[in-house]
């Protein structure tokens, strides 16, 4: 008969020992509650959407030293002057884009890679492009070692796109852009969505969504927002 005091240093025990009780429940509650908080709350209603965020482990993508805030709803650091956005803009972006299973999207601003993992847990394949050769090539490293083979990672000019796998049901630009760049455009289908922060460093910036019409193209601005600035 185990007696309750040896019971309790074992179990005192386990609680020291990373892992042994499994902190990927802890983290997992910690995604449910980003989710319900500050994503759902807010009004992102999209299953797919919400199933992606409850699903990607944010604090794999973040800068070592800040995974105890990875769920927070807040922007964080990921070097070289980049940031991975708050988990409710990656959400909300997400959502306007209208994703579908049989989705090819393309990402500008690959970053730690977070939002390439939110769409391939929806979408069919992920196209994204780095300016930063290093983040880039550290993306494509923690993305492959996690097994999200649908994601394609460059490092390149986002502002060119990628047009050798166009056109592109979808495009998501994670960096503020002067203006929406014409190149993107030329890439997406038509009745394609692109989602892309306009304005300068030091201006307004707004969320712009461009619906790319037989004929025409449709933009409009939703909500300001402050993103790191497109780099060419």
């Amino acid at each position: 008969m185990v007696s309750v005091l040896n019971y309790m240093v074992v179990w005192g025990m386990l609680l020291l020992v990373p892992g042994i009780l499994g902190q990927g429940d802890q983290y997992e509650s910690q995604r449910e509650q980003m989710v319900k908080r500050q994503i759902e709350a807010r009004g992102v209603s999209n299953r797919l959407v919400l199933d992606a965020m409850r699903t990607v482990p944010r604090h794999l993508f973040v800068a070592e030293g800040y995974e105890g805030v990875a769920y927070w709803d807040r922007p964080l650091p990921i070097g070289y002057g980049q940031t991975i956005s708050q988990p409710y803009i990656v959400a909300y972006m997400t959502e306007l884009i209208r994703p579908e299973s049989s989705f090819k999207v393309l990402e500008i601003g690959t970053g730690s890679g977070y939002q390439a993992a939110v769409l391939a847990e929806i979408v069919d394949e992920v196209y994204t492009i780095e300016f930063v050769d290093a983040l880039a090539q550290q993306a494509a490293e923690r993305l492959e070692k996690m097994q999200y083979n649908k994601v394609h990672v460059k490092s390149g000019n986002g502002y060119d796109g990628w047009a050798e796998h166009a056109p592109y049901d979808a495009i998501v630009v994670t960096a503020a852009a002067d203006s929406v760049p014409p190149p993107l455009v030329e890439q997406l289908k038509v009745g394609g969505r692109m989602i892309i922060p306009v304005g300068g460093r030091f201006d307004y910036q707004y969320l712009r969504l461009v619906v790319k019409k037989e004929n025409r193209v449709v933009s409009r601005d939703i909500v300001p927002v402050r993103f790191v600035p497109f780099i060419r």
